[in-house]
């Protein structure tokens, strides 16, 4: 299973996603892998968000490593499962789609959580580390609830 995390520029949600995600495989011994990256293309190369990287710390997980990449049409056949962190991102990975097949790929991270609520991860960026810390527990939670799902 290939799963693909999917924010807007790559150094803040999906960045964050990944490694959380990375930390869940870990734990439930999936047979899984994680990746991450933007719709657009502000932060290619970049790293992550200091606050980002600062906020995963405190739970044991490092993402100081990670450099930001662009979403590409080929990622459609490298990943099983892509997740958009809202409906903006969502609709701009759809828009990008060959077929159907690829579509079907496509969630948005909460529905894990909040099913067909189109509840949206917000974006930190402009905020405090508080709202880094916010958006680390929804992406905690649905990512636990993906790992969950994943390991039956």
């Amino acid at each position: 299973m290939n799963i693909l995390m999917v924010c807007l520029g790559n150094i803040c949600r999906s960045p964050m996603a990944e490694g959380v995600m990375r930390h869940k495989i870990k734990e439930y011994d999936l047979n899984a892998n994680v990746d991450s990256c933007g719709t657009a293309d502000y932060h290619i190369s970049q790293s992550p968000d200091k606050r980002g990287i600062q906020t995963l710390l405190k739970y044991g997980i490092d993402i100081s490593q990670h450099r930001g990449q662009q979403f590409k049409v080929a990622d459609f056949d490298t990943f099983d499962l892509i997740f958009a962190m809202d409906t903006k991102n969502y609709s701009d990975i759809v828009a990008k789609a060959r077929s159907q097949e690829d579509i079907k790929k496509v969630k948005l991270l909460l529905d894990e959580t909040h099913h067909d609520l189109q509840k949206i991860v917000p974006d930190p960026y402009y905020g405090s580390l508080v709202d880094f810390e916010e958006t680390y527990l929804l992406i905690d939670n649905a990512c636990e609830q993906l790992a969950k799902r994943l390991s039956l």
